[in-house]
């Protein structure tokens, strides 16, 4: 496995794009968007909070239908627990659908930004046309710069596997710096791949790795009403015939592209904690000899939430009796 440029759309056969189109009273790039060039399988995970926000119900119904060509990203306004947020994230879907060409069930949606605001979808859909003329397959580096919220700087990664039948690629953005508690936080994540795998497969493997990587970051202990994070397998790389059902080395092969997969994600996790608003440092807890992964689980978040350690790591006290009375 060897790390490559190009992020999201490092993989063959995806396009992207970051846009201004007013929402962000800084100006700066505000919408963007991640397209596959050819049919998709899908999988994805979302918030685990009580309430949701509507880009988030609407995105897991088309999740649950295992396919997708597209995700429509907005930035500077959450579009959750606002007035018409059903029926504005319905428009987004709608409007990027009719641009791109595709049917409203291809395409997902993600809002991240300030919740309980009425989202002004019209400057959305205003800026659609530009937004699918400068779709580039280069674009995966203006598309992490245009979902960023508080985040002070993009986030993305992607990486090349090599097997006897060529190679494939799994490329990554994310975005997230507050609101960051286990279980996804204020986070929005975008997993590509040229490999061919099922969708129940696809979703099999997000969620175990989701587990490991995302949903073991903490900054604050608050978590958000729009996490999303989606894994995209669009089978345009020469090897993706190395997943098929029945292929000698399926399941070896779908070992390495787990482990790509998997390095996507920890990269992308540590850098949301790291870049955790106020944040100065950057800690892992290991926990060994626990007596369950669950328990060991139960420790960890226990010692990476307690205010305790946290002042005792920014003020660089060696005090380890803070961590064990936390553990």
């Amino acid at each position: 496995m060897e790390e490559i440029a190009g992020g999201v759309t490092a993989p063959r056969g995806y396009r992207a794009c970051g846009v201004c189109c007013g929402l962000k009273v800084s100006g700066k790039p505000d919408l963007a968007l991640l397209v596959s060039d050819v049919p998709a399988n899908v999988a994805g995970v979302f918030t685990t909070n009580e309430v949701k926000a509507a880009p988030v119900l609407l995105s897991r119904q088309v999740v649950a239908r295992g396919a997708a060509r597209a995700v429509i990203i907005n930035a500077g306004n959450a579009n959750c627990c606002a007035p018409r947020d059903r029926e504005n994230a319905e428009r987004m879907q709608a409007a990027a659908a009719a641009a791109l060409g595709l049917s409203p069930q291809e395409v997902l949606v993600c809002s991240t930004g300030v919740i309980g605001h009425e989202l002004p979808v019209e400057k959305i859909e205003a800026a659609l046309p530009a937004a699918v003329s400068e779709l580039r397959p280069e674009g995966g580096p203006g598309a992490a710069l245009a979902i960023m919220t508080t985040d002070t700087r993009p986030k993305e990664i992607a990486v090349e596997v090599k097997l006897p039948e060529g190679s494939v690629r799994v490329g990554g953005m994310c975005k997230g710096s507050g609101m960051i508690a286990p279980n996804m936080a204020t986070m929005l994540g975008f997993l590509t791949t040229d490999a061919a795998v099922e969708a129940s497969t696809l979703q099999a493997m997000l969620s175990e790795i989701a587990g490991r990587t995302f949903n073991c970051v903490t900054v604050d202990s608050d978590t958000s009403t729009n996490d999303t994070l989606l894994l995209f397998a669009n089978g345009a790389a020469p090897a993706a015939s190395a997943f098929a059902a029945g292929h000698p080395k399926r399941e070896g092969n779908l070992r390495l592209l787990a482990e790509a997969v998997e390095h996507v994600c920890t990269y992308l996790a540590r850098e949301i904690a790291r870049d955790g608003e106020g944040a100065t440092r950057l800690v892992t807890v290991t926990v060994r000899g626990a007596a369950s992964e669950a328990a060991a689980d139960a420790v960890a978040r226990t010692i990476a939430e307690s205010p305790l350690v946290k002042t005792a790591i920014f003020g660089r006290d060696p005090n380890w009796g803070r961590i064990l009375a936390a553990a």
